[in-house]
């Protein structure tokens, strides 16, 4: 990023920042008002009322700040915007904050609509050089960033495009930077329009061009305080192109110059920059030409020598005689400048002198004199003469007059002036026809104005007004030009819209200031006072605030009168200005003696220079300069013009000329004081932007709709928020966009839909942007946890199966190294490869496959069942779903037939009221062309009229004015035409939008027989649909019917396992069933509660209707009140004006007709006035009688409907009533269904201990059983001989099976005997502590009874003590009262005033008004105590609520803990049947054992007999070869049978190894859980916890609130204390008045006997007596009104007492069921104040009395001053002493009806007081039944508190039942682990037994065998026959011998092998 871009585009990194996005979105950020800052961010934090806490963001402090002063902040999608038209909430806060942040980040151009703002940036930026220049070159305002040069570059091309003149308005303050724009500006359009046919030419402009600029500043620039090279004028520079668009020439015009400035300046300020160019730069040579000398000695400069740092003034001298040269202005015209410039500074050395005897001036060192005289070319002598004696004319001679210093000073500053002004003016002049050489004709220009901004200092002289005055009018073009625009952009986008001309906002100022007549304007007023001889300063003011007094922009002063003048309310604010030397000013007088010397001077420059001498003002024009200084002047033949009428004249031609162009507005601003780069006063911008009318400028942007966006635009962005309101497919931009504001329900007035564009007024935008983020943060925090428990499921699964796999791994490796150094199985490794067994294993492993596929399809079938019927439900649900939705359609077609039906209707309707506006039309039409000829017919009138003033104008000069207001009225009659054409467009619109509705209309009708025709579509498509699911569900069901087959077999297999569960299944069922029913029940109420709440909340949204429709008809009351006060003030200042004006009339008889016929105008107007004064005054009565029939009957109205929400409330709360008392019983009943449970749970717990017991003992007598048959194998293998014995011991065994059976069931007998013992305790022990809860209650019962007795009883000793005392104190006071009345009957036979009445009727009307607000507060106050009420009770029932949901979860924990207990007994109870199973399998492998063992001995007794057979008989060799192969036979099917067994062994090891993995992972998950359930049981005690914690706080609550109670009746008995003693105060006051009553009949004997006195002046006091007529005839008629005021009032006063007592009877009773005893406190307060103010009343009314008897005093004193004074006059006296007697009579009756009516007022009082007294007694009571209540309550929630507690001890024992279990369990696992254990050392044990038989089953064949063969030798020598016979002798000795060994060995080796 170049420098460059940096400072243009800037960084909006920040802008699309997701996190400012959303610190913005949730901390509610708004700007807050700051001293320092302007405004400060803030995040609000609470609303309270009209108040908000905000919390700055910077410093984090909280404020509480006024919801007025809040200001909106943008979100940050527009932060450092480059066009702040388009921030949503446009106000000074969010301007101020872009212009800060783009100024910190050095972009100091920013567009606010049509306003291009410009920060000086204090420093030297890059980016004006070439390259930019081309950047901006051709391209469009909204492609590049803000720039001057966009601004230019956009002026050029509409230049270009459309033929059309344009301007650049360049305003703003000194120091921000105007002139530098305007260089840029020129600059700009030098490069861009420069030919490249005439390259020196152009080249020569160019620079002309560019070097007028340094010429002006160095001759109209200074240096201030605020800017080094301030331009002290104003002008427009007037560039022409042709039509090419190149530069042909230009002009400068230039506006107020300040040439006071020449003169003096202020402290630390320089004067023009020429005068220090010259004094530093000139040469020798030219300074001794000009006669200059050093700073210091000059007067005029009046700080000397002020240096600008970084600047030269002798560099820049040689630059502006450079720049003169390229403007080819001569030497000799430069020379003479210069002259001039130092002849200024000359004129300031003279010095006058006052001569010693007269006040004539002198001139004592004339040098300076000479070297001006030197420097202009003229004569010394008659210069001085000129000065101190000039020739003045008088009449017709000439007469010289002597000048005193301070004449001769001021002519001299006034010549120094006039000669640099005229200077200026040349120098300007010599410029333009520089530039304007070229001979070619310019087509079109471009205008460039600099001028000053509105200035508002503390005191504003004329030079103010005049800059303020031309602002005001560029303000108004402004505000034109933008009304326009916008005017244009809304009828481009077809938008209605009611358009407001802004520029007439400003058009009052305006008329105030330069209004010609009628009444005339300030300039006007100040010509006009120039013309008059002895006119002063002062008398122009007066004028001014005569003539324009009334003006809505002008004010008089409020300060001091030396301070302002007057002040004028400018668009900027209000200014004060001080009208010091303004008519000196408006003159600007000169020596005419001393001008034609300057004009007859030999240098040719000076006599230029003063060559117009005939409009000069000469000094012989001031008239009575001797008596004042500043007075004014006459004019020479009429040819004199004054500054302001110049100046006006000037600037109606600039702003015509701008009117012509198309301007573009350019606002610079000063960032500070100090000059200082990158620092911003926030303050200071602020009041800059108000000034410039930026703020202005937003203002008319709020009016309209600010913000507009492109339809694709708004679509992309805002889509997001209205998800399903576009359909899918293509739609048209606009209709997407409709459909996207309805859908996010937006308020019509907010937006507009155009062509193109969607409208928004300021702030939718941000609520938009608001709600965009909100959806976004939503999806993506959705998105972010869909991701995370992706990631997170997927890493779980990958732990378990890693555990899964380290756990096989640890298995195989435990299994490994346990065996690996067994021998045998290191040979079972070896063998195992060689056997056929492992192929068996491989058959039994493939058909244990094909089983768990097996399993897997039956588990899928029964999925699929499952699956099948849900679908067959759903389905079901569909078809009703369908039904229903045809059901619908069928009525929506019918409907749609209905509204078709009204459409043609409305049609026809619309039609006939096209028709209809097809005639207006015409009409209209007929207007408009009458308009027209009218109008042609007032151009006539006007051409004729503009040819009179052209006559006229030859001969008067005066009259120019009435033709420029006739080209005003022109323009109004242009407007009005115009207007009537944007009435006749809006017809024609209507006339359009009828049209366009109709077509709607028929569209509609056609989509909606549409949507009729795919109705019936969809229904056919529907029907096919339901046969084709009628279809399959055919066959599913047939499916079903076969799977249900199949289950019923599976069913009938697993009924034999399911019959010992059933029993207890059957029991939880059942407890389950009466739970549910009870929580149906429980829901049922709920549901009812819920509806009965939604009643009374309807009923409260009635009452507080009512209550709304009550204030809005006080506030109408109120209103009119205010608007009839008003009326009367009117009525009385235009009395006041007629009087005023009467006088003016009366004083004024003596003048002209004109004045007469003035009059008569006036008194005709006055009449009118009159009659409409007295028209008013009757509407307003009228007003009055309608407002009070409507306040009535609204009244009556709203009594019916708050009885019907009493009757409504009561049947509410019985309802209410009836429901608390059934939950109160299903709370019961629940109660002692848990118990039941728990009861349950524990029976069910200690049978599962008793099995567990049996289990234990099962497991020792299967141990037994094992060992005895052990024994039993031992003894069969030593001994054949111990089969009896082995008998013996199977019989023993049988009986001890037998034993153990009976023990077992005298076991179980036990058992039983001990559970009834059980329940039978249980149920003893919750008998006993219901018993003691009932005790407990009723205890309490009886001692809040007994106490509450003792409290009424006390209470009502107390209030008849009380009662007592106010009857003695009101007999006392009615017997006072009734010496008071006996006073007042002899008070009225000599009372005259009426005056006392007047006074009491209007004391009376104020006092029925403020009884009145006092019951409007006393219902507001009732109204708000409800509210409270109301809403205690809803968080009562929330909490309810919420208590019943605490319980109903506790339920469903717990019955999901007994399904998980059921589960794992259910899972136990399979292990435990595996377990069987195994040991059934082990017994059976035993007795095949022992079977195998008997036949093992069988064939050894075979074999045995066989040997005998063989030692018997050696013949029988063919039996022993048979019995032989017979034992082979069986030998080889034992040898098949021992493999048989020793697989089953192996099988019998592997299922062992399972059962281990199994045991060991459900003892994994059996741990899991208990820690689950562990953790559940901790999370429910702690909620527990803190449910008794919360209901500890509400117990303190209420204590607290019991302690208030007593507070507050403490309170009320030392109020009622506070009152005795008032009674007794106003008992003495009126005694007091008494006194002064009686005092007033003493002074009226004297006033009678004065009256006899008085018969003597009677002819004086006729005109007297009848003005008194008059005056108590006018009072009678008053006192007639008063009275029917009061009885009006005093009707309304009962009405609304009834009523307020009807109120407060109805809500005192609706409030006493369910207010708590706050609101009882607020309740008696109020009351309490209620008496305080009543009796206050009562003060005051005596205080009245007193104040009336006074007045009266007063009066009378005034009749007898008057009576004396016309005593000698009185003649006819008799008759009007007989009036006045009439009159006293009347009066004393009406003084009597009067007593009357306060005696009924004091007896209402004390009644009043009693009635009081009554409701404070029954408040009593009520306080006392709700304490009462409280305490039940109180009582309740400790039960509750306590029954909470036994729940958690329950719980508690339930978790250590839960743990007993667990031991339990571990004891049982640890106890098949040593079975198991035993299992296989008996294993091993029959694994050896096995290998030994095997062995001697082995020795037995080898002996066998031997013994065949010796047998087959003997038998073979025996046939042969070759042994001898001893040797046979001898082999048989020896074969019976060894036959006998033989089976001695045999008899060891089975010794040995045992």
């Amino acid at each position: 990023m170049t420098d460059a871009n940096k400072f243009l585009y800037g960084d909006r990194g920040g802008v699309s920042d997701p996190l400012a996005q959303a610190d913005w979105a949730s901390k509610k950020l708004v700007w807050v008002p700051s001293e320092k800052a302007g405004f400060e961010a803030g995040s609000v934090k609470e609303e309270r009322g009209d108040e908000c806490v905000v919390e700055l963001t910077d410093s984090g402090k909280k404020v509480k700040v006024n919801k007025d002063d809040i200001q909106k902040m943008n979100p940050p999608k527009f932060n450092k915007v480059e066009d702040m038209a388009e921030l949503t909430c446009l106000n000074e806060a969010s301007v101020l904050h872009n212009l800060k942040e783009r100024y910190y980040s050095g972009l100091i151009y920013t567009y606010s609509g049509l306003f291009c703002v410009v920060v000086n940036p204090y420093k030297y930026l890059p980016i004006y050089t070439e390259d930019i220049v081309n950047m901006y070159r051709g391209k469009k305002r909204h492609e590049m960033p803000p720039h001057i040069y966009a601004i230019t570059d956009t002026a050029y091309r509409c230049m270009m495009q459309d033929r059309e003149d344009q301007s650049i308005l360049c305003t703003g303050e000194s120091g921000a930077g105007k002139t530098e724009n305007t260089k840029k500006v020129i600059q700009y359009l030098a490069h861009v329009a420069s030919s490249f046919k005439s390259k020196k030419d152009q080249g020569e402009l160019e620079k002309q061009l560019l070097q007028a600029n340094p010429i002006l500043e160095a001759f109209g620039n200074a240096k201030t305080v605020k800017n080094d090279n301030s331009s002290r004028f104003g002008k427009f520079i007037r560039i022409n192109f042709d039509v090419n668009g190149y530069i042909v020439g230009a002009n400068i015009e230039t506006y107020l110059l300040e040439k006071s400035r020449a003169i003096r300046q202020a402290k630390e300020e320089r004067t023009f920059h020429m005068f220090y160019y010259m004094l530093s730069g000139a040469g020798e040579k030219l300074r001794a030409e000009l006669c200059l000398e050093d700073y210091s000695k000059y007067r005029f400069l009046s700080n000397g020598n002020v240096t600008i740092p970084g600047q030269k003034d002798k560099d820049l001298y040689t630059e502006t005689m450079e720049a003169f040269d390229i403007m080819s202005i001569p030497e000799e015209e430069s020379t003479g400048l210069l002259k001039v410039v130092s002849a200024v500074l000359q004129l300031g050395n003279m010095s006058f002198k006052k001569e010693r005897n007269t006040d004539q001036a002198s001139l004592p060192d004339n040098t300076a004199a000479q070297k001006v005289c030197h420097l202009l070319g003229i004569n010394v002598t008659d210069f001085t003469r000129a000065i101190l004696s000039p020739r003045i004319k008088v009449g017709r001679d000439y007469v010289q007059k002597a000048q005193t210093q301070e004449q001769a000073e001021f002519a001299i500053e006034a010549l120094a002036k006039a000669s640099y002004e005229r200077m200026f003016r040349w120098l300007v002049l010599r410029i333009n026809k520089a530039l304007d050489k070229t001979k070619r004709q310019g087509a079109s220009f471009i205008g460039i104005l600099d001028i000053a901004g509105f200035e508002i200092f503390e005191l504003n002289s004329f030079e103010q007004l005049c800059i303020n005055y031309t602002n005001e009018k560029l303000q108004q073009l402004f505000n034109h030009t933008m009304f326009i625009l916008e005017q244009e952009e809304y009828q481009r986008e077809g938008i209605e819209w009611s358009f407001i001309d802004f520029g007439l906002d400003l058009q009052p100022c305006v008329d105030l200031i330069e209004k010609p007549a009628g009444p005339p304007g300030i300039l006007a007023l100040l010509d006009e006072e120039c013309w008059f001889p002895k006119a002063t300063d002062k008398s122009f003011v007066e004028k001014v605030v005569q003539e324009q007094g009334t003006h809505p922009k002008f004010q008089k002063p409020k300060k001091l009168k030396d301070d302002a003048d007057f002040c004028i309310i400018h668009y900027a604010g209000k200014v004060d200005y001080k009208a010091d030397e303004w008519l000196m000013k408006n003159m600007d007088p000169l020596n005419e003696c001393v001008a034609s010397l300057l004009n007859q001077s030999t240098d040719k420059f000076t006599a230029e220079l003063w060559r117009d001498m005939d409009r000069i003002v000469g000094l012989d024009k001031v008239a009575g300069m001797a008596d004042s200084a500043h007075g004014a002047f006459k004019t020479r033949k009429g040819m004199f013009r004054t500054v302001g009428q110049l100046y006006k004249e000037q600037l109606g031609n600039l702003m015509t000329t701008l009117r012509n162009t198309n301007p573009n507005f350019v606002r610079c601003i000063i960032p500070n004081h100090e000059k200082k780069a990158g620092k911003l006063d926030a303050h200071l911008v602020l009041e800059q932007l108000k000034c410039n009318g930026v703020l202005e400028g937003i203002r008319i942007c709020r009016q309209g709709f600010p913000n507009r966006i492109i339809f694709q635009e708004f679509r992309q962005r805002y889509e997001i928020l209205t998800p399903n309101a576009i359909p899918k497919g293509f739609m048209d931009g606009k209709q997407a966009c409709v459909l996207m504001i309805k859908a996010l329900e937006l308020d019509p007035n907010l937006y507009r839909i155009g062509q193109s564009k969607v409208f928004f007024r300021a702030g939718v935008l941000a609520h938009l942007e608001e709600e965009r983020d909100m959806k976004i943060t939503d999806v993506i925090i959705n998105f972010q946890a869909l991701c995370r428990g992706y990631v997170a499921r997927k890493a779980f699964t990958k732990r378990q199966q890693q555990l899964t796999a380290m756990k096989v791994i640890q298995r195989n490796c435990a299994a490994y190294l346990k065996l690996r150094n067994w021998h045998w199985w290191r040979l079972f490794t070896k063998v195992k490869p060689l056997l056929e067994v492992t192929r068996q294993d491989k058959d039994m492993e493939i058909l244990e496959d094909e089983l768990g596929k097996l399993k897997d399809q039956h588990q899928q079938a029964e999925e699929q069942l499952k699956e099948f019927e849900t679908k067959h439900k759903q389905l079901n649900s569909e078809k009703l779903a369908l039904q229903e939705q045809l059901q619908a359609e069928i009525e929506l077609c019918a409907e749609a037939e209905e509204e078709r039906a009204r459409l043609a209707t409305k049609k026809q309707e619309l039609e006939d009221i096209l028709h209809d506006l097809e005639s207006r039309l015409e009409e209209e039409e007929d207007r408009v062309a009458q308009m027209h000829n009218e109008r042609k017919k007032m151009q006539q009138n006007i051409t004729e009229l503009e040819q009179q003033l052209d006559e006229e104008e030859a001969a008067r000069q005066k009259l120019q004015m009435e033709k420029v207001t006739m080209d005003v009225k022109l323009k109004k009659l242009e407007e009005n035409t115009m207007v009537l054409e944007d009435q006749n467009s809006k017809l024609i619109k209507e006339k359009k939008l009828l049209e366009d509705r109709i077509s709607e209309f028929t569209t509609n009708l056609t989509e909606e027989e549409e949507k009729s025709k795919s109705l019936q579509k969809l229904k056919n498509k529907h029907e096919t649909m339901i046969t084709e699911l009628e279809d399959r569900l055919r066959k599913e069901e047939k499916v079903r019917q076969e799977l249900e087959k199949n289950r019923r077999k599976l069913e009938g297999d697993s009924t034999e396992l399911h019959d010992q569960i059933a029993d207890l299944l059957a029991q939880i069922a059942e407890l389950k069933a009466q739970l549910a029913r009870k929580e149906e029940e429980l829901l049922a109420a709920l549901s009812r509660i819920e509806e009965e709440a939604a009643a009374k909340n309807a009923a409260q949204k009635k009452i507080r209707e009512l209550e709304a429709h009550i204030s809005e008809l006080q506030e109408d009351l109120e209103l009119e009140k205010q608007a009839r006060n008003k009326a009367d003030k009117v009525r009385r200042d235009q009395m006041e004006e007629l009087e005023a004006l009467k006088t003016e009339l009366e004083d004024s008889m003596g003048s002209t007709a004109a004045q007469q016929e003035l009059r008569t105008k006036r008194e005709t107007e006055v009449t009118q006035l009159k009659k409409t004064l007295e028209d008013e005054a009757k509407f307003h009565d009228q007003q009055l009688a309608d407002m009070r029939q409507k306040h009535n009957q609204a009244f009556e109205e709203l009594n019916e409907q708050l009885e019907q929400a009493k009757k409504n409330k009561v049947s509410v709360e019985k309802a209410k009533q009836s429901l608390e008392s059934e939950m109160k019983d299903l709370q019961m009943e629940l109660k002692t269904l848990t118990q039941g449970k728990g009861e349950s749970e524990n029976r069910r717990k200690k049978a599962e201990a008793q099995l567990q017991e049996l289990q234990v003992k099962h497991g020792e007598s299967e141990r037994q059983r094992q060992e005895l048959s052990d024994r039993l194998v031992k003894m069969q293998s030593e001994l054949d001989n111990v089969n009896g014995l082995l008998s013996q011991a199977e019989g023993k065994n049988i009986k001890s099976s037998k034993d153990l059976s009976s023990f077992e069931s005298q076991l179980q007998d036990t058992q039983g005997l001990l559970q009834e013992e059980t329940r039978q305790k249980l149920a003893l022990s919750t008998r006993l502590k219901q018993l003691e809860d009932e005790k407990a209650a009723l205890q309490e019962a009886l001692e809040e009874e007994e106490e509450g007795k003792k409290n009424l009883e006390k209470q009502i000793s107390a209030l008849q003590a009380q009662l007592a005392e106010l009857k003695k104190k009101l007999e006392q006071e009615s017997s006072s009262l009734e010496g008071a009345e006996e006073g007042r009957r002899r008070m009225q036979q000599k009372m005259d005033n009426v005056a006392q009445q007047l006074e009491e009727r209007n004391a009376a009307y104020d006092k029925l008004d403020k009884t009145k607000t006092r019951l409007q507060q006393e219902l507001d106050d009732l109204l708000v105590d409800q509210d409270h009420l109301r809403q205690n009770i809803s968080n009562l029932e929330k909490k309810q609520r919420k208590f019943d949901q605490m319980l109903a979860e506790e339920k469903s924990i717990s019955t999901q803990y007994a399904e998980a207990r059921d589960k794992a007994e259910a899972e136990v109870r399979e292990k435990e049947t595996r377990a069987l199973t195994l040991a059934r399998e082990l017994e059976t492998m035993t007795d095949l054992k022992n079977e195998l063992d008997r036949a093992n001995k069988q064939l050894k007794a075979e074999m045995e007999d066989l040997l005998s057979t063989t030692c018997t008989s050696n013949l029988n060799v063919h039996e022993l070869e048979k019995s032989k192969r017979a034992i082979e036979q069986q030998l080889e099917e034992m040898k098949v049978q021992l493999e048989e067994v020793e697989d089953e062994l192996q099988a019998t090891e592997d299922a062992k190894l399972r059962l281990e993995v199994n045991m060991q992972a459900m003892k994994a998950q059996f741990e899991r859980d208990l820690q689950g359930r562990d953790e559940q049981g901790e999370e429910k005690r702690k909620q527990l916890v803190k449910q008794v914690r919360e209901m500890e706080a509400e117990l303190e609550d209420e204590r607290r609130q019991r302690a208030q109670a007593l507070s507050s009746r403490k309170k009320l008995e030392t109020d009622l204390v506070q009152l005795e003693a008032q009674i007794d105060a106003a008992n003495k006051g009126r005694d007091e008045a008494l006194k002064q009553l009686r005092k007033l009949q003493g002074q009226m004997k004297d006033y009678m006997k004065e009256m006899d006195d008085l018969r003597l002046s009677r002819d004086e006091a006729v005109n007297t007596s009848k003005e008194t007529e008059k005056k108590l005839k006018a009072l009678e008629a008053d006192t007639m009104h008063l009275h029917e005021d009061l009885a009006n009032a005093e009707r309304l006063k009962r009405q609304i007492q009834s009523e307020r007592d009807e109120l407060m009877d109805e809500i005192n009773s609706s409030n006493s069921k369910n207010s708590l005893l706050a609101e009882d406190k607020r309740k008696l307060d109020a009351r309490i104040t209620q008496l305080e103010e009543e009796f206050e009343e009562q003060h005051l009314s005596i205080d009245m009395v007193n104040d009336r008897l006074k007045k009266s005093i007063l009066q009378n004193e005034q009749l007898t001053t008057e009576l004396a004074a016309e005593r000698n006059n009185s003649q006819r006296l008799e008759g009007a002493r007989s009036q006045l007697d009439r009159q006293n009579k009347e009066l004393k009756l009406k003084l009597q009806e009067l007593e009357g009516t306060i005696k009924s007022k004091y007896k209402l009082s004390v009644t009043t007081l009693e009635a009081k007294i009554a409701q404070l007694e029954e408040q009593l009571d009520m306080e006392s039944k709700e304490r009462q209540q409280t305490s039940k309550v109180a009582r309740r929630a400790e039960k509750k508190l306590k029954e909470v507690m036994l729940q958690v001890e329950d719980e508690r024992r339930n978790t250590d039942q839960y743990k007993l279990q667990e031991e339990k369990w571990n004891v049982k696992m640890r106890q098949l682990k040593r079975q198991l254990e035993e299992a296989e050392e008996e294993l091993t044990q029959a694994n050896g037994k096995y290998r030994k038989l095997q062995r001697e089953l082995d020795d037995v064949t080898e002996s066998a065998a031997v013994m065949n063969r010796e047998v087959n030798t003997l038998k073979s020598k025996l046939r042969r026959g070759d042994l001898p016979l001893n040797v046979r002798r001898t082999a048989k000795h020896f074969g019976l011998d060894s036959d006998e060994d033989g089976e001695g060995r045999l008899e060891t080796s089975e010794h040995a092998a045992e």
